[in-house]
């Protein structure tokens, strides 16, 4: 019997068609939960003329209980996934914003929105930490940073896609059309990745019942490993699936600064996702000019997180990542001294801001995955994404009473904040070298 260290072989292996299948299709699921989690931001407006609501003040209260099912979801899917499998707890999150979603179609008041946002919200938010976790598990050492922000980049992405549908369905067909559509592609998608979607190999490794399973699917992803091989991951497998893990001194520092980057960050970019197309409207743009502002700061997220991974590969993680929170704050105050109008202008300035905060929250999930190992990385990513949540629902309130203006220094002040706290983790991920055969390798010293 040989003895396989599948830490190794998947760290240090090839980078071939099949992974990238795999991180395709993880990225797929997060594309639609980027679609639903933003398309209530869109259709708030409409909501507003067809139930003769005055104010977003109501809306409020559905967007922050929303965000506290996606906390909730977001921890309990971490835990979930590191004991029973990264694929069940996505697959399952992903059955269950499409359901929830599809059904605020028959909603007539707000209180029934404010139930179907929670529950939806339970899936939305138990996603995000099991698609990162299955991407970085995927794929070798050199590539992670990328494929995890790739993956989560489709938050952004999908909040273009809403922002551009919007503006298309809204006007004729309406916001029950919109959530009929949101919610029916996540179930499609459901069973297309059942069929396609493996499991994390560094999971299948750590239970012995399911190494066949492995042996065929290490086969696929380019490596030769015979029928009774037996698989240890001596560099991932020491911790067991605890919260309590994060806490432990080898882990303390980065949890905390991580917890607090993630609660200021996602403030910022739930605040501005949630409410930009209703204070647009408020300053006097139509229907259509406001879900493209929300386009124009999605598209720009895309852009600054493929940027910012590509940046970090080559120069690590710390140095990137706080300069795009400088690059954040001064785009936000640049915002705030321009005349509110659906200018060339404003549309740049939105995606320029939008694309720093979402490049900083995106690469943030690539620095979690980087900071804890295999058995309790989703654990770690999850337990730092709900205390963003946390921050996504105070951002909530944050349109009760602020402007455009406020709403902008609002953002400057917290990623302000945020360049701080991630100047506060020690294991950030260290600049790529070339390696002996060309090959990137990390660089030892720590950035």
């Amino acid at each position: 019997m040989k003895t396989v260290d599948v830490g190794v072989m998947l760290d240090e292996g090839p980078w071939r068609g099949y992974q990238k299948l795999l991180v395709f299709v993880t990225a797929l699921a997060i594309v639609l939960d980027g679609v639903d989690n933003q398309l209530l931001s869109v259709a708030i407006p409409a909501m507003m003329r067809d139930w003769q609501i005055p104010t977003r003040a109501p809306f409020t209260h559905v967007v922050a209980i929303g965000l506290v099912g996606m906390m909730m979801g977001g921890a309990i899917a971490g835990v979930l996934g590191d004991r029973y499998g990264r694929r069940k707890a996505l697959l399952g999150s992903v059955f269950v914003f499409g359901l929830l979603t599809t059904t605020i179609v028959f909603v007539n008041n707000i209180w029934a929105l404010a139930a179907l946002r929670f529950l939806s919200g339970l899936g939305l938010g138990g996603a995000m930490p099991n698609a990162a976790a299955l991407a970085s598990e995927y794929v070798p050492r050199r590539h992670r940073p990328m494929a995890v922000t790739l993956t989560i980049v489709c938050v952004p992405f999908g909040g273009f896609v809403a922002g551009l549908v919007g503006a298309r369905l809204l006007p004729t067909w309406g916001w029950r059309t919109l959530f009929g559509v949101g919610g029916t592609l996540p179930l499609v998608l459901g069973f297309v990745l059942m069929a396609a979607l493996a499991e994390s190999p560094r999971f299948m490794a750590r239970h012995r019942e399911r190494w066949s399973e492995l042996v065929q699917l290490l086969r696929k992803l380019g490596h030769s490993v015979p029928n009774d091989a037996e698989f240890v991951d001596p560099t991932e497998s020491t911790r067991s699936s605890s919260v309590s893990e994060l806490l432990v001194p080898e882990f303390r520092r980065d949890t905390m600064a991580l917890c607090a980057s993630f609660f200021f960050c996602l403030f910022a970019a739930y605040a501005s996702v949630f409410w930009l197309p209703s204070m647009l409207a408020g300053v006097g743009f139509d229907v259509a000019s406001s879900s493209n502002g929300l386009a124009a700061w999605n598209l720009g997220g895309v852009v600054g997180a493929l940027l910012g991974a590509a940046i970090i590969v080559r120069v690590g993680s710390r140095a990137t990542m706080i300069a795009m929170c400088i690059g954040a704050i001064a785009g936000a105050l640049a915002v705030r001294q321009v005349t509110p109008a659906p200018t060339l202008a404003m549309f740049l300035l939105l995606g320029w801001t939008g694309g720093l905060i979402n490049g900083v929250q995106t690469t943030m999930y690539a620095l979690a995955a980087h900071v804890y190992p295999a058995t309790i990385r989703a654990t770690g990513v999850g337990t730092a994404v709900a205390f963003g949540r946390i921050g996504g629902v105070v951002s909530g309130y944050a349109g009760l009473s602020s402007g455009l203006t406020g709403l902008f220094a609002l953002l400057a002040g917290f990623m302000a904040i945020v360049a701080v706290t991630l100047g506060a983790v020690r294991r950030h991920i260290p600049k790529m070298v070339a390696g002996p055969e060309g090959a990137g390798q990390y660089a030892r010293a720590r950035v």
